[in-house]
C-alpha cells in the first residue's frame, strides 16, 4: 500500500526553487515564508474544499510583489498543483509576478500595488460582521515600508474604533521602512487601540501564540521581525 504524504514546511524551499527567472523578489518571498506557513498550517480555517464558503477565514496578501512563498504554501496545502510552479510568470501561466484572485484558487485579492491590503481587509471584516459572520478571521500581511502609505493609517484608525476583533494585520519587519515609527511598529497600532504583539518572524510557536491569544473587542497587529533587507 502506498501512502501519499502531504508536503510540509521542509518542502517549501524545494517548491520555491521550481519557480525560476530574474524577477523572483527573493527578499520579499523569504521574509514571509514562516508567517505564511504558520497561518495556513495552524491558524486559518481555509482549504481547497471550503475556500468559496462564506464562513471561511480569509487571508489577504498585501505584500504581493514577491509571491513565490505564497504560491509554495498554497501548493503544499493543495490549492495549486506542483506542476504549475515551473510555468510561473509564463504568458500562459496562472501564476504571475503578482497573485491574481480571478485565476489562482485560494487567492482573495489581486495585490502588489502596496497600501491596499489593510484597507480591503478592514472592509472585508466590517462586511462579515454585517452578515453575522464574526467567527471568520480576516488576516492581511503587509510590509513595514508599506505602512508609509496613508491609506493604511486611515484603516488602522477606523478598525480600532469599530472594535473589529476578527481582523488581524501581520507586519513583516525587515527594516525596509524609510521613516519607521516612534517607539516601534507595534506602537503605531497600539496608540490607536489595537492589541499589538512583536515576535520573531522565524519562531513558529511564538507566531502561533501571537495569532491565537485572545484580544477581545480589538483588532490584532502582529509585528514579525525578520532579517534586515539587504
Amino acid at each position: 500500500m502506498t501512502t501519499v504524504t502531504e508536503p510540509g514546511y521542509a518542502d517549501l524551499p524545494r517548491l520555491i526553487s521550481l519557480m525560476t527567472g530574474d524577477e523572483k523578489h527573493h527578499a520579499a518571498a523569504e521574509s514571509t515564508l514562516d508567517v505564511l506557513w504558520v497561518l495556513y498550517d495552524r491558524v486559518l480555517d481555509v482549504t481547497p474544499a471550503n475556500f468559496r464558503e462564506p464562513g471561511r477565514d480569509r487571508f489577504l496578501l498585501s505584500k504581493g510583489h514577491g509571491p513565490m512563498a505564497y504560491y509554495a504554501v498554497l501548493t503544499a496545502k493543495g490549492f495549486i498543483a506542483e506542476a504549475e510552479l515551473a510555468t510561473w510568470a509564463d504568458a500562459v501561466s496562472r501564476l504571475g509576478h503578482h497573485p491574481d484572485r480571478r485565476r489562482v484558487p485560494g487567492v482573495e485579492i489581486s495585490s502588489g500595488s502596496l497600501g491596499h491590503g489593510l484597507p480591503i481587509a478592514f472592509g472585508t471584516a466590517l462586511g462579515l460582521r454585517a452578515r453575522g459572520l464574526t467567527h471568520a478571521k480576516v488576516v492581511t500581511l503587509v510590509g513595514d515600508a508599506e505602512l508609509d502609505e496613508g491609506s493604511n493609517h486611515e484603516a488602522i484608525v477606523v478598525a480600532a474604533r469599530e472594535g473589529l476583533e476578527n481582523l488581524t494585520t501581520v507586519v513583516i519587519d525587515n527594516q525596509s521602512s524609510t521613516r519607521g515609527w516612534p517607539g516601534g511598529l507595534a506602537r503605531r497600532f497600539a496608540v490607536e487601540g489595537w492589541e499589538a504583539r512583536t515576535v520573531s518572524g522565524r519562531d513558529h510557536d511564538a507566531l502561533y501564540d501571537a495569532f491565537t491569544a485572545p484580544h477581545p473587542g480589538r483588532p490584532l497587529a502582529v509585528v514579525a521581525v525578520v532579517e534586515p533587507k539587504e
